[in-house]
């Protein structure tokens, strides 16, 4: 019921609130009326990171790799303007920590936290700031070599290590909560999804609530002071309707019900009584309460043609469902066509032998594990490679026409996710995504700006696939 396009809808939207909110991630400032111990702990800080560069550059596994170089950490940290500004002055003097960097690499390569890093690197959102956080502390600030290198230092004290140690430390913590929680994104996009799932069963439940409301105004007619012969023996085709009693008798919707405690008649009753009168008014209900007979055919195509040109045009009754769920802006024209699909599969499975339909017409929530997955996957993926996805979408940008910092956020949202499903799902055609996330764009941005985003996306592709990162089609 909940395909890979809506999936990527809402992935999209959960990346573009995340991203919103999030504090951008910097190093410590500078202290304000810096003491000689302040400015030395300030140096040793910003020498401190260098040197962890210089070990994420050196620790190679496989003779090529540096997993620890690609961490979001270190990418953060090295693209920081000051540290740019470090690298470029000790490529022309000593780096004054150099001694110590043999010793801590050969150290850290064999280490456990390393090894175990490498083993589970996958399995936490967070690992890639724990294993930086964990090396400081328990290898490089305590190597006995990197003290003798420091104790050398002008205005060395022991506190002004420990500062150093602690605006570290302090890092490491900016930089989790600036990359927010990737956990609190999966729990929003699950929710999200859910709520998909709720309206889908909503639906579902409408025509049942909607006949129980007809009902009990028919029975109110009939006993009225003052009735008509029609009061009396009203049609009760409506209400007999066969499609709305195996809607009644369907165990997962029945389930769904129990559950959740939904009820339109009792929780939504000025929305259902709204709708009842566009219904009653229709010429699509009119027709079907004249007809001479009817059969279970019949009744189905009722409703399907009811919420497709009664109900889903509703004015009124789209905004009371957009004020119910924040989730359900943009969930209509996709879970209403599950929802009409789901009524033919009602009609299609219907026995007349038996009067029964005769499999589960309701519709799985996803229709396999791969794409019960997809949706956290793929955030995790933007989450966790943003940086370096950002970096893709910066080097194609003609800016000449195209000021990178003032990039729509929803742009860099969609380009990142698209680039991201591009690289790590290879079952999906790299044209599928491409066009899906052009649709998104279309919807989310403007047909302007989608043709930008079109013509960035190819040439990350092409970059991609000249540097062998992308081998599918």
């Amino acid at each position: 019921m909940i395909n890979r396009i809506l999936i990527r809808v809402k992935v999209v939207q959960t990346l573009y609130s995340h991203l919103l909110v999030e504090k951008d991630f910097a190093l410590e400032p500078q202290p304000s009326s810096p003491t000689k111990e302040k400015r030395f702990a300030y140096a040793l800080y910003l020498d401190l990171l260098m040197l962890m560069g210089q070990l994420a550059s050196e620790i190679s596994i496989r003779g090529r790799d540096t997993p620890l170089e690609e961490t979001r950490f270190m990418r953060s940290v090295m693209a920081d303007d000051r540290m740019r500004s470090l690298k470029m002055k000790y490529s022309a003097q000593p780096f004054p920590l150099k001694p110590a960097l043999p010793a801590l690499v050969e150290k850290i390569k064999e280490s456990a936290l390393l090894k175990n890093f490498l083993k589970h690197s996958d399995e936490t959102a967070n690992s890639d700031i724990d294993i930086w956080r964990d090396l400081f502390n328990v290898y490089i600030i305590k190597d006995a070599t990197l003290q003798a290198v420091i104790s050398r230092r002008e205005n060395y004290t022991l506190r002004g290590i420990d500062r150093a140690a602690e605006l570290m430390n302090a890092t490491f913590v900016n930089f989790y909560s600036s990359n927010g929680n990737l956990s609190a994104a999966v729990r929003t996009l699950e929710t999200s999804l859910n709520a998909s799932r709720e309206l889908y069963f909503r639906l579902l439940m409408l025509p049942s609530d909607l006949v129980r409301l007809r009902d009990q105004q028919l029975d109110e007619q009939r006993h009225k002071y003052i009735t008509t012969e029609e009061d009396r023996n009203p049609n009760l085709r409506f209400v007999e309707n066969r499609l709305v009693e195996a809607l009644d008798q369907d165990p997962e919707i029945n389930a769904y019900r129990s559950a959740s405690k939904l009820s339109w008649i009792e929780q939504d009753r000025v929305t259902l009584t709204a709708l009842m009168r566009e219904i009653l008014a229709s010429d699509i209900y009119n027709e079907y309460m004249e007809l001479p007979a009817s059969d279970f055919h019949t009744d189905a195509e009722f409703w399907r043609n009811i919420f497709k040109k009664v109900i889903f045009r509703s004015e009124n009754f789209l905004l009371d469902m957009e004020d119910k769920s924040v989730f359900w802006n943009d969930d209509m024209e996709i879970i209403g066509t599950f929802f009409l699909k789901t009524l033919k599969r009602f009609d299609d499975l219907y026995d007349i032998s038996t009067g029964h339909v005769s499999q589960e017409p309701v519709l799985p929530k996803f229709k396999d594990d791969e794409d019960a997955r997809f949706g956290s996957e793929l955030l995790s993926y933007v989450l966790n490679n943003k940086e370096l996805y950002r970096s893709y979408i910066d080097r194609y940008i003609d800016t000449s026409q195209w000021d990178t910092e003032r990039l729509a956020l929803m742009d860099v949202v969609i380009m990142m996710t698209a680039i991201a499903e591009i690289i790590n799902f290879q079952k999906i055609p790299t044209s599928v995504s491409v066009n899906e996330y052009i649709e998104i764009a279309k919807s989310y941005s403007s047909p302007r700006n989608a043709s930008f985003i079109h013509g960035v996306l190819g040439r990350v592709i092409a970059d991609l696939r000249a540097s062998g990162e992308l081998m599918k089609e």
